[in-house]
């Protein structure tokens, strides 16, 4: 009978697996023709239109850093604090349409553009009491960063882009071919695969050589990118002290998979776990953007003795943990720094191939000269105090 009730379990999971891509190629196809009309129209308006006027010389140049998720955020932060002779000021992630009615219809909410991840950028950007232009709309912005450009919003193309690599990037698969080969929107696959296939920036900032070699495979031209690691990675180190009150456990931190448009056999990672954790204690730690009510009841009833936590400090629960238990999470990097025991849904070798430079937290003055190249100014003497921003912990 068991034998029975997997193989029906299997041949279910493999069949939702195949409808969720199917609908997700169904849209990435139907997208074809709009997009490459949107571009007839877009290229012949632009031959009509009369140039834009020349942004004036500023004694201090305007920089409008693009937020998103807390990752994001907090990393374009740092950048910031390192840009002291220019004014910086944020804004939550946006987009143009279809984009934006996409977003009023409510069919975005587990992306950056999403009401919740919106609103939590929002609330982190106003505790920080942060200079905000929310959608950029003052415009004549002299330089833009982000941390994806899998939306380019038009009130920035144009202007010289830094983008600032998030993290981990999601696995390759046809949908990501597909959208490679069309060069359609990088947002149709849903997933951060298509990082760096918008080609509307000027430089790519990543997180190691292996990044490097990893987004020239996917089309990213080489004289674009620099490698400068990346902030909230880049000292893994500090995060073995904190207040976190647990010791020696099993940490899991789940992805989003399917609030992202994927397929996933969450009982079945919940065994997977289970057989790791052999007996020993195991918290989860939840993707922000999961469904928590729906992970705890899948968890109460495969695991009901592991603890299930939606907020705090990931990096500071990874530092006090024994074996760290990965899907596509970029908190892997912070497993591997610190020499855990890491399971990934990747190739763990592969992963510490691409680990992120440990710079004693340097990454984001070395964006901010990345950007003053791009801007023309020249370069600031290094100080202890040019690096030192504190962004608060996501505590999500």
């Amino acid at each position: 009978m068991d034998r029975l009730r997997n193989g029906w379990r299997l041949l279910w999971t493999k069949a939702l697996a195949g409808a969720i891509f199917v609908g997700r190629l169904f849209t990435v196809l139907l997208a074809v023709p709009i997009v490459w009309g949107a571009r007839a129209v877009n290229g012949l308006r632009r031959r009509l239109a009369r140039p834009a006027p020349r942004v004036p010389a500023r004694a201090r140049p305007r920089v409008l850093l693009i937020g998103g998720t807390i990752n994001h955020t907090t990393q374009v932060e740092q950048i910031a604090a390192e840009l002291p002779e220019c004014e910086t000021v944020f804004t939550w992630y946006y987009g143009d349409q279809p984009l934006e009615l996409m977003r009023r219809l409510r069919w975005l909410e587990s992306t950056a553009l999403g009401g919740k991840l919106r609103a939590r950028c929002l609330r982190y950007l106003q505790d920080r009491n942060l200079p905000l232009d929310l959608g950029g709309t003052r415009g004549d912005y002299d330089l833009a960063v982000t941390c994806s450009d899998l939306a380019i919003p038009e009130n920035i193309r144009g202007r010289p882009i830094v983008l600032v690599q998030e993290g981990m990037t999601d696995p390759e698969d046809l949908i990501f071919h597909i959208i490679k080969r069309l060069r359609l929107p990088p947002w149709l696959a849903t997933t951060s695969s298509t990082t760096g296939l918008s080609h509307a920036y000027q430089r790519f900032c990543v997180a190691s050589d292996g990044y490097r070699e990893l987004f020239i495979g996917k089309g990213v031209p080489a004289e674009k990118i620099v490698v400068t690691g990346i902030p909230n990675f880049d000292d893994c180190g500090r995060f073995l002290k904190n207040d976190f009150p647990h010791r020696g456990y099993v940490l899991v931190c789940s992805s989003d998979i399917r609030e992202t448009a994927r397929w996933e056999d969450r009982p079945g990672f919940i065994r997977k776990v289970q057989a790791i954790a052999a007996g020993r204690p195991v918290i989860w730690k939840v993707h922000p953007n999961e469904n928590v009510a729906r992970a705890r009841a899948e968890l109460g009833r495969l695991a009901p003795g592991a603890l299930l936590l939606d907020g705090g400090s990931a990096e500071e629960m990874i530092a006090n943990c024994d074996v760290l238990i990965t899907q596509y999470s970029s908190t892997a990097y912070v497993g591997l720094a610190l020499g855990k025991e890491v399971h990934s849904f990747f190739d763990v070798a592969e992963l510490a191939r691409l680990c992120p430079i440990q710079n004693g937290r340097t990454s984001a003055r070395r964006i901010a000269d990345v950007c003053r190249q791009l801007l023309g100014l020249p370069m600031l003497a290094p100080s202890p105090e040019r690096h030192r921003t504190e962004p608060a912990l996501p505590r999500t």
